[in-house]
């Protein structure tokens, strides 16, 4: 099997997952061997906290190490400023962190990547908020080797199918335990849901679906058709709704939808195609090819770290720097956490103190609390 026809078969299993949690092992397995990997994961850190979640995991990582992280080095690992602040979708390696030289001189090298034959991390960001993020990674061991052309390739491949099955799964949440039937789940969504067959014909709606139809400010049902009235939006998600029975081309098509209603109020609307797998039953009687999940955004922040690098002009290092005194306390334990001298953090502490007019490390802590306060000015 070609790389693609992988990659395309991967697809599949992916939004397969959105409606059945318990495959994400199975579906995270495949997809580690797609990328080349060790273990793959699902998880979510907090660059101000340095804590660490994991949701669907395949089981390819020592029990034992998983503990040790949340134990003792949640806190030393260098990469989760730059993991947490990366693009949507953007796979980052350990070089776009620091040098692997450096990096291999860390405690968090030393103590907990090394002893488990892990010599590199790919991960991309699936979501996002002011100071936290949702990631998907691989951990590559000497086998697979450092993080490289190739693997980031794979990494864009099925990167956007993750952000999107995930983000449907939250739509979803738990409605499918608690209904006898799929559809009787999505009847009991708080967003608006459409089964739509390939010409956006409307098969299925749930209740708060209806309800968008009868306000008519976002969407127009006119001749049994889903139609955002933002015309920009009616395009794009015809578009989308046409790709639906190709999975590979979902990929290029856009996560989500964004659209304006006539009233000024912003939505998104979430694709979740039904044309593979486990997800052909539920539109099997329709001849329906995508289900439509429509809900008013949220307004996402630009990353604190993001609006105070822009603001005082701080490099990649210099922010790094400023993040981890907050986080970590001490010259000498960022010195240890980032695996550079305390001369080094030393040097870029003082230049952080020359840009932003701080002049101890307790004005530092009160600087990035006040950019991270929704009250600041």
């Amino acid at each position: 099997m070609s790389d693609t026809e992988q990659v395309a078969s991967l697809i599949g299993d992916i939004y397969d997952a959105a409606l059945d949690p318990s495959r994400w092992t199975a579906v995270l397995r495949r997809t580690r061997d797609v990328v080349g990997g060790s273990a793959a994961v699902v998880f979510s850190k907090d660059a101000r906290t340095k804590r660490l979640q994991i949701y669907h995991h395949c089981g390819g990582m020592d029990p034992h190490y998983r503990q040790l992280y949340f134990d003792h080095y949640e806190k030393l690992d260098p990469t989760t400023g730059v993991q947490v602040m990366s693009g949507i979708g953007e796979p980052i390696g350990t070089v776009d962190i620091m040098a692997i030289a450096d990096f291999q001189k860390t405690r968090f090298y030393q103590e907990w990547r090394r002893p488990q034959g892990v010599v590199d991390f790919v991960a991309a960001a699936l979501d996002r908020t002011a100071t936290c993020a949702v990631l998907f990674g691989v951990f590559r061991q000497h086998r697979h080797g450092f993080v490289d052309d190739d693997t980031r390739w794979r990494m864009r491949q099925i990167v956007p199918h993750i952000r999107r099955a995930i983000l449907i799964s939250k739509v979803i949440e738990d409605k499918t335990a608690e209904a006898a039937t799929f559809a009787d789940a999505l009847d009991g969504l708080s967003a608006g849901m459409f089964v739509v067959d390939a010409e956006g014909r409307i098969v299925h709606s749930n209740a708060s679906g209806q309800a968008l139809l009868d306000d008519g400010a976002a969407l127009d049902g006119a001749h049994g058709r889903i139609r955002p009235t933002d015309a920009a939006a009616a395009r794009a998600l015809k578009d989308v709704v046409a790709a639906s029975g190709d999975n590979a081309a979902m990929g290029i098509k856009g996560i989500a939808v964004p659209l304006t209603g006539s009233d000024g109020q912003r939505y998104a609307a979430h694709v979740l195609p039904l044309t593979m797998g486990a997800r052909r039953r539920t539109g099997a009687r329709y001849e329906a090819v995508a289900a439509v999940f429509v809900r008013k955004a949220e307004i996402e922040a630009p990353s604190a770290p993001d609006i105070i690098a822009k603001h005082y002009q701080l490099t990649p290092t210099e922010l790094r720097v400023l993040l981890a005194i907050v986080d970590i306390g001490g010259v000498r334990e960022t010195s240890e956490a980032l695996g550079i001298g305390e001369a080094t953090v030393k040097t870029h502490l003082h230049r952080v103190f020359g840009k932003t007019g701080a002049s101890r490390q307790a004005d530092l802590v009160k600087l990035v609390a006040s950019f991270s306060s929704p009250l600041a000015s």
